[in-house]
């Protein structure tokens, strides 16, 4: 297929698309100095909903009704917007999500009341090519608690499997951490398999869902998942720094031992107790006050995908990382790109990682061009393609540019 051919399949894609109308919604959808953003994986673009939201919180919430607000449902924000998630997103029935800090400050949290229910348990399990956070954590607990952190090799182009995850887990085991997509290669991980593989060990697992969450459907629920948190500001729209989500199994909540004690996770935090006593449920993952502002945008989202619906979202998905990939097979691999993602799509999350050794420089270049995908050491660059936010023709233009700056460099 010549690169023509692919423009007016690009087209032809885009007309079929039955979500397509969906992407006007977004700021910046048809902003001339952008002609494709690839990084929707790592910074989601706004809905123009939002603006509306963000003006009525300041004049009205915020400016009218001042403090009075967290009695009129700031304080219950956090577990509604949890659970609008959950039933949304994440496969989680009510009472099991909660919007709480940030990523890292959850993922501590999360693993650090896993391991102290872990009766004596000395090892926490994890792959080398998680996302740093995951591991630095980690490693964090593993000397707070003098724990040994025993690691899983990944494939380059792919994640951890089962087999792996079997051959690593053992009596000692208390904590296994892995993401259900693979921030590098989007791999897709084996959730349900791996979880049932370390409960047989005797362990838990907490997954890491920041690059699958509102592109990958999850049913954490189904999947008989212990612990599992993820960041907003991807395919959930919050915005730059949103606070991040935790989810913790409904069986999990009695031996939740928090450890971070604030106020808020308190039972009867307006009692101001000389003593911590936590409250009942998913409460007790709180620590500190909401972060209020850094929620609003995450509902407009989360809204936006329940009217597409999460089956129609990842089809699109799909669609569009296999367009790429069959773009890269007869435009991009002929000039020395190699695929570092897995073809499977049952196996591929919503980005597709193409590698060359002037990758660096050529995304600056891309930038500059108005073209901005995401570089990832060592010579990598993310296509994050978000399905309600990209289109095919945007697809086809990011990778058009790419090809022609490996063309001029040559």
């Amino acid at each position: 297929m010549n690169e023509s051919r692919f423009a007016e399949l690009a087209k032809e894609l885009d007309a079929a698309d039955p979500l397509a109308d969906l992407r006007e919604r977004f700021v910046g959808h048809n902003d001339p100095a952008i002609s494709a953003y690839f990084d929707g994986n790592s910074l989601g673009r706004p809905l123009a909903a939002t603006l509306d939201r963000l003006g009525e919180f300041v004049t009205h919430a915020w400016g009218s009704r001042l403090i009075r607000s967290w009695d009129e449902g700031w304080l219950a924000l956090p577990s509604a917007i949890g659970d609008q998630l959950g039933a949304t997103v994440l496969g989680a029935a009510p009472g099991q999500c909660i919007v709480a800090d940030s990523t890292t400050v959850l993922l501590y949290k999360l693993a650090r009341a896993a391991v102290a229910a872990g009766a004596g348990r000395t090892e926490i399990v994890l792959d080398r090519d998680n996302f740093p956070t995951d591991r630095y954590v980690m490693d964090g607990i593993a000397r707070e608690c003098g724990m040994t952190l025993r690691w899983l090799e990944a494939d380059y182009d792919g994640g951890v499997s089962p087999e792996a995850v079997a051959s690593a887990v053992g009596p000692q085991t208390a904590l296994v951490v892995l993401s259900h997509v693979a921030y590098r290669s989007g791999f897709i991980a084996d959730v349900p398999a791996i979880t049932a593989l370390v409960h047989e060990a005797g362990g838990r697992v907490l997954w890491d869902l920041c690059h699958s969450a509102g592109s990958v459907p999850a049913e954490l629920d189904n999947w008989n998942v212990d612990y599992a948190a993820g960041c907003s500001y991807k395919y959930l729209g919050g915005g730059p720094g949103a606070p991040a989500w935790a989810y913790v199994a409904r069986r999990h909540q009695e031996d939740f031992a928090q450890p971070i004690q604030g106020w808020l996770g308190a039972g009867d935090p307006f009692a101001m107790g000389a003593d911590y006593v936590p409250a009942a449920g998913i409460q007790r993952v709180v620590s500190g006050t909401p972060p209020i502002l850094g929620m609003l945008a995450i509902q407009d989202m989360i809204a936006l995908i329940a009217e597409a619906g999460m089956d129609a979202v990842r089809a699109k998905s799909v669609q569009l990382t296999s367009f790429a990939v069959q773009a890269f097979d007869e435009i991009l691999a002929p000039l020395g790109v190699t695929l570092a993602s897995p073809r499977d799509t049952a196996r591929r999350g919503s980005h597709v990682t193409i590698d060359h050794p002037s990758f660096k420089d050529v995304t600056a270049r891309l930038w500059e061009r108005g073209i901005i995908p995401d570089y990832r050491n060592p010579n990598g660059i993310r296509l994050g393609l978000s399905p309600l936010s990209t289109s095919f023709a945007e697809t086809w233009t990011g990778i058009e540019a790419i090809a022609s700056e490996l063309r001029h460099a040559a």
